[in-house]
């Protein structure tokens, strides 16, 4: 026996109780359990008439009363009119197969559990995963907003998969700002905006649960489309609907932007996709290949999170490149073996000119001490912050691994270069001084 039913069978001695006998056993006795989704219980009725009368304001109340004292956790009910179940299951069916037309592709793959959380994206992950146990009570609408490549469209898709699994009844639609604005422009453009079919195009995107919307900031500018947008927001969010939207920027960023819009837009929760720390790439570098039944050591996951932009696209793109060269040549992809696969992606952009060894004697001369010192295991006060700002500036100027800079600045680990980098940044932003000597010594530098 399914747990609606124990439920339902639970409820049964209070509703003979509190409904009269002509009542319960000419409407309400041969009611069945036949689902249960979103604390909402079906209640499968033989007859129109049953359902009708069930569903009157004197009768409903009364049997949800007895479902809350029978401590069922249940808030509504729902009547299906059938003979049995059966038929229950092919109506869900049909109405999850209009709910998917209706939407655009939602990817199964972008999901919670292979979305790799580091330092840069807890905040957002976290903000995600609220909206996802709770659409439309947790932070609505959550507006997402961050350069591209950096999982925005990962996150919106877990988003939507995540509910479509909690709460299968749900309807969920993901279109892109520009498929917004495509409808609506196609029912001008033929004269149906006012039509019926112009109200059904609107009936679209406003008769769902939730709706999931990427790059917002094309509305910038589109009159007629933010008008749209405007009501739609409305409905919804009026109706308690959940809304995610999501943009390259905040929304007080985007141009031309109506004022009533932008305040909707911040009026929920803000979450920012930050470009991921190196070891947020290493993890999910190691993430995707396991992904794809590949196993990588982690000094060719480093390597490749090295190599990469600041964008999981990037990162994607350069272990693909692995993959494919490994199996072209039978063989692992041993960091041998990725170093020659990246050869002409790692290099191609690094500038001539500019070398680790003209940056440390550039820095040495500058602070007036020997490159031997520099690069030794030596950790005198006066030699530790000039070879930070070594570790940043060729990592500022110059297109190579931390491995490499480490290997340059004597065979430092890429933490420990990391550690430099990230120290030397937060000097610079809070050291008026200290960012003139670093710029001072870049300048040198490009003069060379």
């Amino acid at each position: 026996m399914q747990n609606y039913e124990i439920l339902w069978r639970n409820t049964v001695p209070e509703l003979e109780t509190i409904l009269s006998r002509f009542t319960y056993d000419k409407h309400v006795k041969d009611l069945k359990a036949i689902d249960l989704y979103d604390k909402t219980l079906v209640l499968m009725a033989k007859e129109q008439s049953a359902a009708d009368f069930i569903n009157l304001d004197t009768v409903k109340p009364k049997i949800l009363a007895a479902l809350k004292k029978a401590n069922t956790g249940i808030t509504d009910i729902e009547i299906f009119v059938g003979t049995n179940a059966s038929q229950y299951v092919s109506h869900t069916a049909d109405s999850n197969d209009n709910a998917k037309i209706e939407s655009m592709p939602i990817d199964p793959n972008y999901t919670f559990e292979n979305f790799v959380v580091g330092s840069s994206n807890r905040y957002l992950h976290a903000a995600a995963q609220a909206v996802a146990e709770a659409p439309g009570n947790s932070y609505n609408p959550l507006f997402i907003y961050g350069a591209s490549g950096l999982g925005k469209t990962h996150i919106m898709h877990a988003i939507a998969n995540q509910i479509k699994k909690t709460y299968p009844r749900k309807k969920v639609l993901y279109a892109t700002c520009e498929k917004f604005m495509t409808d609506l422009i196609s029912n001008i453009r033929l004269g149906k905006a006012y039509s019926q079919e112009g109200e059904a195009v609107r009936s679209r995107y406003r008769n769902v649960d939730v709706l999931i919307v990427d790059d917002v900031q094309f509305l910038g500018g589109k009159r007629s489309t933010q008008e749209e947008f405007f009501h739609t927001f409305n409905e919804l969010y009026g109706a308690n609907k959940q809304i995610v939207l999501s943009a390259d920027c905040e929304p007080k960023d985007i141009e031309l932007l109506d004022e009533r819009l932008r305040t909707r837009f911040e009026g929920g929760l803000k979450a920012q996709v930050i470009a991921p720390d190196i070891e947020t790439k290493i993890a999910i570098v190691l993430k995707k290949a396991e992904l794809k039944k590949q196993i990588l050591d982690i000094d060719v996951a480093t390597f490749i999170a090295e190599k990469s932009d600041d964008n999981v696209r990037s990162l994607e793109g350069l272990l693909n490149k692995v993959l494919f060269y490994a199996t072209l040549n039978e063989k692992r992809p041993t960091l041998e073996l990725t170093m020659e696969a990246l050869k002409d992606s790692v290099f191609e952009d690094v500038k001539e000119t500019i070398t680790a060894s003209t940056i440390i004697e550039t820095v040495c001369k500058y602070y007036k001490i020997k490159k031997s010192d520099l690069i030794s295991k030596k950790r005198n006060k006066e030699l530790v912050e000039p070879r930070q700002i070594c570790a940043y500036l060729m990592n500022d100027l110059m297109n190579i691994p931390l491995v490499t800079i480490g290997q340059a600045l004597g065979g430092r680990n890429y933490a420990t270069i990391i550690h430099s980098r990230d120290k030397v940044s937060d000097l610079i932003r809070i050291s008026d001084s200290f960012a003139t000597e670093v710029n001072d010594i870049k300048n040198l530098i490009l003069k060379k």
